[in-house]
């Protein structure tokens, strides 16, 4: 589905998923060079509502990102294949802004999950991850949901790492990419408003 009604946009779980491969004669590719499946969704400015546009991102190589608006604020929700989350997150952003006027303002960074999500993220299993919050299993206080009930109860993920004893390593290193891509992109918008001659020195300065 390419876009999403207004008011209508859920979010995503997101994480990696490993597609197995297999290197030539049938050897296992070792886990570091394996390509995953990324979920990460993009913010974005100047995104025209019509069909044109949605055909120009779909040939640029958005086929894998789903389109939207909340709250009259347009994203992309993206599973991309890639090595890397940077990989995948850098290579998204080229395929959106190859479309002019479509310009990215960040990776969200604190996503709202739910158990399952949760689950996936940390490696375990959704039964696990419900005795946690249930209190009958770790420490206990685990952290309320953002909102909902029943099974469409959302965690805000950032409150999750918080109350983590043991914050797994592949997520340490996304909160790092995410925060340094955000960065770029947030220097991008305040370059963009200096004269040409101050740009080159803020830009030699973040060299």
């Amino acid at each position: 589905m390419w876009i999403e009604q207004p008011g209508a946009h859920l979010v995503h779980p997101q994480g990696a998923r490993t597609r197995p491969e297999t290197a030539e004669g049938g050897e296992e590719v070792p886990a570091r060079k394996r390509i995953k499946v990324w979920e990460f969704t993009l913010m974005l400015d100047n995104l025209p509502d019509d069909p044109e546009t949605f055909d120009a991102l779909y040939e640029a190589g958005c086929g894998d990102g789903t389109f939207g608006w909340v709250d009259d604020v347009a994203s992309v929700d993206f599973d991309r294949e890639a090595q890397t989350f940077l990989e995948a997150v850098t290579s998204a952003i080229r395929d959106v802004e190859s479309v002019p006027p479509v310009r990215v303002l960040e990776v969200e960074a604190d996503d709202l999950l739910t158990m399952a999500d949760i689950a996936r993220r940390l490696g375990r299993t959704r039964e696990s991850v419900r005795l946690l919050v249930q209190g009958k299993r770790g420490k206990g206080g685990f952290p309320e949901p953002e909102f909902g009930t029943g099974k469409w109860r959302f965690w805000r993920w950032s409150a999750v790492l918080g109350w983590l004893d043991d914050v797994p390593e592949a997520e340490l290193e996304r909160a790092r990419v995410t925060d340094a891509v955000n960065a770029a992109l947030e220097l991008r918008r305040r370059k963009a408003v200096l004269p040409r001659a101050d740009r080159k020195v803020i830009q030699a300065l973040s060299a």
